[in-house]
């Protein structure tokens, strides 16, 4: 993306801890010993805050929003964390220990105060920065392997905001989880009763049909919980062969199913009805390139479990001292106003504010106008 006038550009590298295992394909990633963040502030001296805009996968280098607040006056600084562009083997911890190290380079170049903001599904991991941050409590992550977040070294940020934020990973893999799919092993086997695509269960959908369809989400996310949990004990028994492999890679089809695209009625808003982030919901629920679609047996507990996941906003924002700000848009297919206020809501005795903007969808495709907006809420917090 092009910059403004009078904005510069700077790739920074900053030093991570070793995860000790083989989580990442590439050996010129894995063993760098280094992730990668862009810094784009205003030509001249350095601001005294740094925007830190991160998400636990996405490739933030060159994020929609980091020149317009440059733009501002502040440094905005996307994040590329050691798990980029793979979902699979991702441990929700280890993603906090790229955050402390990015935190702790930016104070390191000289940044005063540094605020965090989790843009869509970073707004999972960062209230669980924030209050590892302030009070360490996790000693053993989800999923048998980890950091010791207790020991390690997790700078606070002066502030924090949720933009355009789910709460949790496993929260929207458990609201968009196709209920349909009854066996994992036949993708295209289809309960008839539970099919949202289904001409028979047009909306607007029943009080019924809708919660009987959501109990079936919840139960669909245990059911693979249960088998990730059972298949791990087998891959990792005594005698397993071939010994020392410790986690298994499978597919989950079947995740981009959520009532809500298809009934404006249910939590009603300004989205585009029949649609997701990735087109066509019937298309995206087995698009191969859609949410959650490969993960590992570990990586499922860690960061997609519904019972086992330490990614979750409403678990840590209630506890939580920081200023916190939660901006989003009134057309968001990904994350609706209900989702926004649900975050809000969660917030403690932190001081907070809300900013829904109207006509905004999740990427502000189209609308600088809107993204202006968004970024000098930012800003100004």
């Amino acid at each position: 993306m092009p910059l403004p006038n009078g904005v510069e550009r700077e790739l920074v590298e900053i030093p991570i801890p070793p995860s000790g295992r083989v989580d990442v394909f590439s050996g010129v990633a894995r063993l760098s010993g280094a992730i990668w963040a862009a810094e784009v502030r205003p030509a001249g001296p350095r601001p005294s805050t740094a925007v830190l805009i991160v998400h636990p996968t996405a490739n933030f280098l060159g994020h929609y929003a980091l020149g317009t607040l440059a733009e501002l006056g502040v440094a905005a600084v996307g994040l590329a964390t050691r798990y980029v562009g793979n979902d699979a083997n991702l441990n929700v911890e280890n993603c906090l220990l790229d955050i402390g190290a990015a935190i702790g380079t930016l104070r390191g170049r000289g940044y005063e105060r540094i605020v965090l903001v989790g843009n869509s599904g970073g707004g999972s991991i960062v209230p669980y920065y924030q209050a590892q941050a302030e009070r360490p409590t996790v000693v053993a992550p989800p999923g048998g392997v980890g950091p010791d977040l207790t020991r390690a070294d997790l700078p606070p940020a002066d502030s924090i905001v949720l933009f355009m934020a789910h709460p949790s990973r496993a929260r929207v893999s458990m609201e968009w989880l196709d209920p349909a799919i009854i066996d994992e092993s036949v993708p295209f086997g289809r309960d008839p009763d539970l099919d949202a695509f289904d001409p028979r269960n047009t909306p607007p959908f029943s009080a019924e049909f809708i919660a009987r369809y959501r109990a079936a989400q919840l139960a669909r996310n245990r059911r693979i919980t249960a088998w990730a949990r059972a298949q791990l004990r087998l891959v990792t028994a005594a005698g397993h062969w071939p010994a020392g492999l410790d986690d298994l890679a499978f597919v989950v089809h079947g995740t981009s199913a959520d009532l809500r695209f298809l009934d404006p009625a249910i939590d009603a808003s300004d989205r585009t009805i029949g649609s997701t982030l990735w087109g066509r919901p019937e298309i995206a629920d087995y698009l191969p390139a859609g949410l959650n679609r490969y993960t590992t047996l570990r990586s499922w507990i860690n960061q997609w479990s519904i019972d086992d996941t330490n990614g979750d906003a409403l678990r840590w924002l209630p506890g939580l001292s920081t200023p916190t700000l939660v901006v989003g848009g009134s057309a968001d297919t990904g994350s609706p106003p209900v989702v926004l206020e649900q975050l809000h809501d969660a917030i403690g005795p932190a001081k907070k504010d809300y900013l829904l903007i109207d006509g905004a969808t999740h990427y502000f495709e189209g609308r600088p106008d809107l993204l202006r907006a968004a970024c000098d809420a930012i800003a100004t917090w």
